[in-house]
Parts: C-alpha cells; sequence; structure tokens
C-alpha cells in the first residue's frame, strides 16, 4: 500500500497498513535521523502505540508535546534518593524515544505535516538533553525538595555541560539556517554531506565512530550512564558515581563540541 492510496481518516489501519504507510523504508534508512535503538527495538513497539492513538484523534503535535513532557519530567526525577531517580529516567527516555517514533508516524498516517512539528520535536530533544545535565549536577550536591538550596559546585559543573550541549546541538541547526539564508537547497541526510575534506580529520572522524562520545550527550544513553553512577553511589554510599560521571562529561561535552564545529566547517555542509 502507498502512501497516496491509503485513507488517511481511517483510524483503526491494520499493523501491515499502517507500517506501509507510516514506517517507509526511506524515512527509517534516513542517516542522522535514526538512533539505533529505533532501528533495535523503539520501531517494533512504536507502531502498535501509534495505532492505540490514532483512534484518539491527537494530533501530531498532541504527541509531540505528550514527547516533551516525557523527557522533561524524567530529567526533572534525576536527584530522587538511591536508583529511584535515574531509573525513572531511563523509563523515560524509552518512553521519549518511543513517542518521538509515534508522532511521526501519525503524522505520515493522517498525511499533516507542519514547520510547527519539527520546531517541536526539536524543542523536545534541546530541552531533554540539556535538561539531564543540569539535574546530574542537582543530584551530586545532594539537592532535594526538602533543602531547595543545597546547590553549589557539582550543580555549576552541571549547567556548564548543559551549555556547551546546548550550544553543540545549535551547530546542527545553524547549518540549516546559513544554508536557507543564502538560497542553498537542503542538505540529503547522507554520509557524503558529512565527511570532513580535510584528510586527516575524516580520518579522525572514523577513528571516533569506534568510540562515540557524543553519545554520552543523547538523551537514551545518557539516562543509561546516569543509571549506572546511581548503581556506584549506592555501592559506595554516597554520591561518588554521579560526581565522577559529571565531571567526566566536562571535557566529553567540550571536544565533542569542538569537534563537531571543525567537522562542520571541513565539510561540504556549508558550500
Amino acid at each position: 500500500m502507498s502512501q497516496l492510496a491509503h485513507d488517511p481518516s481511517d483510524d483503526r489501519p491494520t499493523i501491515a497498513q499502517l507500517k506501509a504507510v507510516a514506517q517507509p523504508p526511506e524515512h527509517i534508512a534516513r542517516y542522522n535521523a535514526e538512533h539505533w535503538a529505533g532501528a533495535l527495538y523503539i520501531r517494533h513497539l512504536s507502531i502498535y502505540a501509534t495505532r492505540v492513538l490514532l483512534p484518539t484523534r491527537i494530533s501530531p503535535n498532541g504527541v509531540t508535546w505528550l514527547m516533551i513532557a516525557v523527557g522533561v519530567l524524567g530529567a526533572l526525577a534525576l536527584p530522587l534518593p538511591g536508583v529511584v531517580g535515574p531509573l525513572v529516567c531511563v523509563v523515560a527516555m524509552q518512553l521519549q524515544i518511543l513517542l518521538d517514533c509515534s508522532d511521526g508516524e501519525v503524522a505520515r498516517w493522517r498525511q499533516r505535516f507542519s514547520p510547527a512539528g519539527i520546531y517541536l520535536d526539536r524543542i523536545g530533544h534541546y530541552l531533554t538533553e540539556a535538561a539531564i545535565p543540569a539535574f546530574l549536577g542537582l543530584r551530586a550536591d545532594g539537592w532535594s525538595l526538602a533543602h531547595p538550596l543545597d546547590a553549589g559546585g557539582w550543580t555549576v559543573l552541571g549547567l556548564l555541560v548543559s551549555v556547551v550541549v546546548l550550544v553543540n546541538k545549535a551547530f546542527t541547526d545553524l547549518v540549516h539556517v546559513a544554508r536557507a539564508k543564502t538560497g542553498r537547497p537542503m542538505l540529503e541526510d547522507v554520509a557524503a554531506t558529512t565527511r570532513s575534506k580535510v584528510s586527516g580529520l575524516a580520518a579522525v572522524r572514523r577513528a571516533m565512530g569506534y568510540l562515540p562520545i557524543f553519545r554520552a550527550f543523547v538523551a537514551v544513553e545518557a539516562s543509561l550512564l546516569a543509571l549506572v553512577a546511581g548503581v556506584v553511589d549506592i555501592a559506595h554510599g554516597d554520591l561518588l558515581g554521579t560526581q565522577v560521571l559529571v565531571v567526566v562529561m566536562v571535557p566529553l561535552a567540550l571536544v565533542t563540541a569542538g569537534g563537531h564545529l571543525l567537522g562542520v566547517l571541513t565539510s561540504s555542509r556549508l558550500d
């Protein structure tokens, strides 16, 4: 069944019908857009979630708002004591990526696309991925609602990482801004557009593919790291695991952002 042949008003398609329209191969195969968890297992679950959502008449942007709320609330849970906070965060980030898949699937089935949807999606990822290190910093300081002023140096480090994460994400979106302002077409989402024209940097980028430190700042991976740190906290009887994670995140964030900027400036993305 093609996207043109289906009935967008049908709220009870079969899974096969829905998958043919909402998960087209050309969308799933995009170079940068699909998280590894999406390809591995989330897409197998999201199609069922989408089928449940369709009869509710919720809009694609409504699903995106749910995605935003789940991600931010998951990050807010990090200061909860023990492994409760990190565990809630892990579950929330799994649900967030599922909703992130479903909002696009709902949009493709109903043929309802808008710049607002893309805009809200970006906001959701910006807020969530900046909030996680910020609230990790609060957790490292032992912050709680009972003692809301107990925030110190660890919180500052967490906020520093948050700022670098936001700047790094802006490096990607500013490529599209620069191209639009100069009348250039959108870039194809393929590996060739991101490849550095400087051979040495291209080799470094390939090598870093075996140690993808940038993933420490993606919501799913960051939540899993927070959970590991929480387990270390429990084993050690203090907040050592979270504090070490916050400290390590600072240089990793700076290297990631610096490498990203260099990669953009030496690739064909701004040609």
